[in-house]
């Protein structure tokens, strides 16, 4: 009898788990015109249910000749019963899971094709303004940009230079030359004020070295949202590997080192506070870095700033190096002098902070910059595309509804690093052909799309990590090759707020697109004068 009713409470169970009333109610709500979605979902259905039905003829089979078998048989066919329950109800599962991901883009698209909403491809863009807007750009980047970047990297050597002389060579770290990265350098750099970037390199004082934990080696414990980072440990030379221990061992009077003469001073042991690290630990902490920077710094130009005739300020004394330069005719440039540390031999630099990060990662972790790849493999780009190409224009102008949306309706997820981001993907992408000056309209529209289609989706990836497109001449490290391409709106799968505001500002950069480009467009078509863009920006 109770074999009877615990047959009977699977073949019911089995046929609960099948009842369309199961599946979420949002399958009720597919679009009619999937139809190709709809007829593999109810081919699945019927498969289902033939299974059940062979599933209650096998049954049945087993109940006649369960009258027939021992006791330690009927313990059998209750395992196998609960087994095959086990795995019926686990592909139930999957099919409910299989068939939420099937439907979430649809979901996620309705958010796009609300009453009112635009695309890419509906707005109406004029040839012309959008020639006389890239036009004025290119004038105002040739000639203006080349001058400000004369002038900050003049200003940059006498800083570090004099930043050098008030530090102690034996104690301090040593600091290297700038590089310049960013849009100044990129050359689409087109909102004001100017602002020019430049990564400082420092090393540690001997006889210490740093050594690397990248998110991405088989030895990191950095949680998912932390990927991109790592840490940067700082260890004294010979300290577990076999090297030379004259300076942290006492070899007596009478002793003396091959390798070291007497001349050269012992290295005294330092703490890890005189180390920039984190309590207790052997990581360098940003927080520590900037400090000594800033400090640094405003001794520096303490030193030299009777030489200038203009006013520098700390825009932010809580990011190292934060300058505004104030020239008396009102002029304003935006100076980021960024500490970083070299990943090895290469050009990623592990960065103390963003200029625009808010968020930024906490001690010990350091967020890797690619920068410099980034820059270079804009400049392979530009060998290769035809001349006058209209790449560095559609950012430009991207950057620019951007930077105007976001000062109508605050700031959101979106970023000008996603905006470069997707341009490089289609750089990627496409034949060098297809971006003649002819075409900016449509290569507009693209990079418009792309990040239409990243934001539904909720995924855009890093242009160089794991990314098997990018050109062997970028030189990028083996290790970041290999890596799983990183997901830079990872934040947006989480925090639906965000995503939400995120895309109601996209949609209103689409609507407001036209009319911005023909308001600050210098010269109309048919010649009318409107806003000049250099002091509109």
């Amino acid at each position: 009898m109770q074999g009877a009713i615990a047959r009977v409470c699977v073949v019911v169970a089995a046929a609960i788990l099948n009842h369309p009333l199961l599946f979420p109610h949002e399958n009720t709500t597919l679009p009619e015109q999937d139809k190709e979605l709809m007829a593999r979902m109810q081919e699945h259905e019927q498969r289902l249910e033939m299974e059940q039905a062979r599933l209650e003829r096998e049954l049945s089979q087993q109940e006649s000749q369960q009258e027939e078998t021992s006791v330690e048989g009927g313990y059998s066919w209750y395992f196998w019963s609960t087994v095959s329950f086990i795995i019926f109800f686990t592909i139930e599962m999957c099919r409910g899971d299989l068939a939420d991901m099937e439907i979430r883009p649809s979901e996620d698209e309705d958010i796009f094709s609300e009453s009112g909403a635009i695309t890419p491809r509906t707005m109406v863009l004029d040839k012309d303004i959008l020639r006389n807007f890239c036009d004025k750009c290119t004038y105002s980047s040739a000639h203006e940009n080349w001058r400000v970047r004369e002038f900050v990297e003049g200003f940059a050597d006498d800083l570090l230079e004099s930043l050098r002389s008030v530090c102690d060579r034996e104690a301090d770290m040593e600091v290297w030359d700038f590089v310049g990265i960013g849009s100044m350098f990129e050359s689409w750099k087109v909102c004001k004020p100017l602002t020019c970037d430049l990564i400082v390199p420092f090393s540690p004082p001997d006889p210490y070295s740093f050594q690397f934990n990248l998110w991405c080696s088989p030895s990191s414990d950095m949680p998912p949202d932390m990927q991109g980072c790592g840490k940067i440990k700082v260890s004294r030379f010979g300290e577990g590997e076999d090297g030379c221990l004259c300076g942290s061992a006492n070899l007596g009077e009478d002793m003396l080192c091959l390798l070291h003469g007497k001349n050269e001073a012992i290295k005294v042991h330092r703490t890890p506070d005189e180390l920039l690290c984190s309590r207790n630990t052997p990581f360098l902490a940003k927080d520590q870095v900037m400090k000594w920077f800033q400090i640094s710094v405003t001794k520096a130009w303490g030193r030299i700033s009777h030489k200038y005739d203009f006013e520098v300020t700390f825009r932010n004394l809580d990011a190292a190096g934060a300058l505004k330069i104030r020239f008396r005719s009102g002029k304003v440039i935006v100076l980021n002098i960024i500490p970083v540390v070299q990943f090895g031999d290469s050009d990623a630099y592990f960065v103390s902070h963003f200029p625009s990060d808010c968020d930024s990662s906490p001690d010990p972790l350091w967020p890797l910059s690619f920068a410099v790849y980034e820059r270079n493999l804009l400049k392979l780009f530009t060998k290769r595309l035809p001349k006058n190409s209209c790449h560095l224009h559609c950012l430009q102008i991207v950057t620019f509804l951007h930077r105007k949306q976001t000062g109508l309706t605050g700031k959101s997820a979106l970023t000008n690093y996603h905006l470069k981001t997707a341009l490089l993907h289609l750089l990627l992408s496409k034949r060098p052909s297809a971006w003649g000056m002819v075409s900016v309209e449509h290569r507009l529209r693209d990079v418009l799309g792309l990040l239409q289609r990243s934001l539904q989706e909720k995924r855009l990836h890093h242009v160089l990590i794991g990314n098997r497109r990018v050109p062997a001449d970028v030189q990028l490290p083996e290790v970041i090759q290999k890596a799983q391409p990183i997901n830079l709106f990872r934040s947006l799968v989480l925090q639906t707020e965000l995503y939400a505001a995120t895309v109601r500002h996209f949609q209103e950069m689409l609507r407001n697109a036209p009319a911005l480009i023909q308001e600050y467009t210098p010269q109309l078509s048919n010649g009318g004068v409107h806003h000049k863009l250099e002091d509109s920006l």
